[in-house]
């Protein structure tokens, strides 16, 4: 049986509004970048929370590129966020960005947070974008700051997503899951697995969201009108995630 569609954006006479909110490993750009475009088309996002943007030679023109075959703008992030970066439509108005380096562990990876703080007709909505540390003691740590970052922002709602590096049984995972909304667990829809494309087996990769969210379904967008399974295997390494998420006015 084919997955049903999530619903559309839109922005209800309340002043609330309908978002889709993609995550995704892009694994620097390194692959198939026509594929990558096509699959982040298809799934028509309002937010697009990125991970291993490109963070060396031209990176913010290669980010441009993709943002612009895709039909979003480059909101925040990349190599100033340490890989992590965040697209957006032009339905999104934007109140600030904030790039965070997370500290240092000597011989890991610097890893950081792209930050933000959007409006959607009369919705408002903090944002982040986050790629967590292979090192478990390092990756719990890494945890604490995004939820620290992310009630900072000062949005009654916000969301956040990315490439947790752990599965939901983990205890990173578990901390986030217990003050946040697991936006799969809430409402599942589509795919389960984010990791390998070839061979889906984990999910690792999630997108969360505050209490007073609505979460109207959230997966991998598998069985999609655009998004073939050619090319969800040729664009990175991972699968993304889709959520459509219903925000409460301000």
């Amino acid at each position: 049986m084919a997955t049903p569609l999530l619903p559309n954006s839109r922005t209800e006479t309340d002043g609330s509004a309908v978002i889709r909110v993609l995550s995704y490993n892009i694994r620097s750009m390194r692959d198939d970048t026509h594929a990558l475009a096509r699959v982040v088309t298809a799934c028509a996002p309002d937010l697009v929370l990125i991970q291993e943007a490109p963070r060396f030679f031209r990176w913010r023109k290669k980010l441009a590129r993709l943002a612009a075959a895709a039909g979003q703008v480059v909101l925040t992030g990349g190599a100033t966020a340490a890989g992590p970066a965040i697209l957006c439509s032009l339905r999104a108005t934007v109140e600030r960005t904030e790039d965070v380096l997370l500290p240092l562990t000597p011989g890991l990876h610097r890893r950081g947070l792209a930050t933000a703080v959007v409006r959607f007709g009369g919705a408002r909505v903090g944002v982040i974008s986050c790629h967590l540390s292979l090192q478990r003691d390092e990756r719990y740590a890494q945890g604490g700051l995004l939820l620290d970052h992310l009630a900072g922002l000062g949005t009654e709602h916000a969301v956040a997503g990315g490439d947790l590096n752990e599965r939901p049984d983990g205890r990173t995972f578990r901390r986030l899951a217990a003050g946040l909304q697991d936006c799969r667990a809430a409402a599942p829809w589509g795919g389960e697995f984010t990791s390998t494309p070839a061979e889906p087996h984990q999910r690792i990769d999630a997108i969360f969201a505050t209490k007073g969210i609505e979460v109207l379904g959230c997966g991998v967008p598998v069985d999609q009108p655009g998004v073939s399974r050619a090319d969800l295997t040729a664009a990175t390494d991972h699968l993304p995630v889709l959520a459509a998420l219903r925000l409460p006015a301000a």
